[in-house]
């Protein structure tokens, strides 16, 4: 899912913030012309997988240790998933063409969709909700201090001229990519929100 604006350098510079970091055993998943650099703990083939997206400015080597052993002891599997350019992976960042690689992530590891739990913070909400709308009779749905309007954050850290766009060419690619509400109706499972009332990254009202 390409989207001229969103995917546009200077919002992705402005907006996204990879940096690499490099880690034990990663779960590599082939796109076209980069891969992912993820993180596969599995506890046991029948277990649900919690598929997890991190928050901006991290990378899945931030929650190998004591965030793997907690999601262990419930008995469930944790799949990592990274971003391109993040951590281990190539590529270039790109907010809506990121999109298609949560289908990546999900073919290669093979696992069947009532066995998913997507778990998505902050940015990572954006991957995770993508996700439970396309797999509607997946396990559950966890979102921690997400976004539930990408155009309000998005005008915070550019003007829609800066990428080419008038505001309301910006607003039409939120909504078809980027649309959380529309998402969240599309999945009928059970879902957890997570959100600090002093949240100072994404306010609380996105909850």
């Amino acid at each position: 899912m390409n989207d001229p604006f969103l995917d546009h350098p200077i919002l992705c510079s402005h907006c996204l913030y990879p940096w690499p970091n490099r880690f034990e055993e990663p779960f590599f998943v082939e796109g076209n012309g980069f891969r992912l650099g993820c993180r596969y703990c599995r506890v046991h083939d029948d277990a649900p997988t919690i598929t997890h997206f991190h928050g901006n400015g991290e990378t899945v080597a931030d929650y190998i240790g004591e965030f793997e052993e907690r999601i262990a002891g419930l008995g469930a599997n944790l799949l990592l998933a990274e971003y391109r350019g993040y951590g281990m992976s190539s590529g270039t960042p790109a907010l809506a063409a990121m999109l298609e690689d949560v289908e990546l992530v999900v073919t290669a590891a093979g696992i069947p969709a009532e066995q998913i739990v997507f778990f998505g913070r902050s940015l990572g909400s954006l991957y995770a909700l993508h996700g439970a709308a396309r797999h509607p009779r997946a396990a559950g749905l966890i979102i921690e201090s997400g976004l539930a309007d990408a155009l309000e954050l998005i005008l915070v850290r550019i003007e829609p001229r800066e990428v080419g766009a008038t505001a309301e060419e910006l607003r039409i690619s939120v909504q078809r990519c980027l649309n959380q509400r529309e998402k969240m109706a599309a999945f009928t499972g059970r879902v957890l929100v997570m959100h600090t009332r002093s949240d100072g990254l994404v306010p609380f009202s996105h909850a």
